[in-house]
């Protein structure tokens, strides 16, 4: 859906990438007025990093400036590093010392990409932004409202991460790779003459150089809780360890407690900076509590389909109650493993994304 923009003008979010490359250059092809825009993340210094994974690195804007040169359309780097720093990199670390596993890319796309920069593309009088993720938008006729649906290819599908757009974002909302296999979209960089065709993808979290823990502990050292007990399922202390935010659910490493099988993190209570490990078997549940529910199209009765990790595949099971607007009990039909609290679990109907909110507790029968 590249072609229901009347006004052309795009701004076209480009990270430096192959994919974001490709589709500011379909954008031009099809008649749009891409506007290239890098949104810088960080600060100066991390800039300059030439080894950087984040998308302001000096080679990714370099390369950014390349193709929009050569395809024809202008470009800018876009200063955003202290918004970014307020409603990216503070959640995620507020999340792990609340004893919860953020999700940071699906918070950038609701308030960086899909937020802020849409509001500066108001401001350049464009009307929509555009990225290079692997999804489609549709338009449900009967309900009046728009909805991201799985793009073509499923092993780079990126709809999960999407789901927290609002209908006025997704109105203002262009995936024009969306139809296309990734091997079609480096097949057609190389054919444009972009130099970006063979550039490997990005991996992990754009901002975290090394391990998440080594992040959280350098962004917020006046915060570590410090060592604390390490408990079994039956409140029995079995261990020590380093601070309760090094934890998440399902974890095996920095349990040093030795058995015949394998312990794994079973809860995390940061209030008390305790870590309960159990055996496998106990990191299965059965339902679990979802709140700040973003609708797309709305609950359905039946049977859903349901994602609770970006590279985890959609498993059945129906919302079992509809607390609020903002809260649903969700039962799967089939137990599933370490389901974990402060990631987000999205709803589907077939490729379509119903809606989706946030893992806040889970129960077992």
């Amino acid at each position: 859906m590249i072609s229901r923009a009347e006004n052309k003008r795009v701004i076209v979010a480009m990270s430096g990438g192959v994919d974001s490359s490709v589709s500011a250059a379909l954008l031009k092809q099809k008649g749009f007025e891409p506007i290239g825009v890098t949104i810088k993340t960080w600060t100066s210094g991390e800039c300059r990093d030439e080894k950087s994974k984040g998308c302001c690195s000096l080679r990714d804007i370099d390369d950014a400036r390349a193709v929009a040169r050569k395809i024809g359309i202008p470009y800018y780097v876009m200063d955003l590093s202290s918004d970014f720093k307020e409603k990216v990199i503070d959640y995620f670390v507020d999340e792990y010392f609340a004893g919860r596993t953020p999700n940071p890319c699906i918070e950038c796309n609701r308030t960086i990409k899909f937020g802020i920069l849409l509001d500066k593309a108001r401001e350049l009088g464009a009307s929509a932004v555009a990225t290079g993720h692997y999804a489609r938008i549709g338009y449900d006729e009967g309900l009046k409202r728009y909805f991201i649906f799985e793009g073509l290819d499923l092993s780079k599908d990126q709809s999960y991460v999407l789901f927290g757009l609002d209908q006025d974002q997704l109105s203002k909302t262009l995936l024009p790779i969306g139809e296309l296999q990734k091997k079609e979209v480096r097949a057609l960089a190389e054919k444009l003459g972009l130099r970006v065709f063979d550039k490997p993808d990005s991996q992990e979290i754009c901002f975290v150089k090394t391990s998440y823990t080594d992040f959280v502990r350098q962004a917020a050292p006046d915060r570590l809780p410090g060592k604390g007990p390490i408990k079994n399922k039956d409140g029995r202390e079995v261990g020590l360890h380093e601070g309760s935010h090094e934890f998440t659910i399902g974890q095996r490493k920095r349990i040093r407690v030795t058995g015949t099988d394998p312990y794994f993190v079973t809860s995390v209570d940061p209030k008390q900076n305790t870590v309960v490990i159990g055996r496998e078997t106990d990191l299965y549940s059965d339902r679990m509590i979802v709140n700040r529910l973003n609708w797309q199209l709305g609950p359905k009765k039946g049977k859903v389909l349901i994602k609770i990790r970006s590279r985890h595949d959609k498993t059945a099971g129906f919302i079992s109650k509809l607390i609020s607007d903002y809260e649903a009990e969700v039962t799967f039909e089939v137990p599933q493993k370490a389901v974990t609290p402060g990631q987000a679990a999205v709803i589907y109907d077939g490729p379509r994304i119903l809606g989706g909110g946030w893992i806040d507790k889970t129960m077992k029968n």
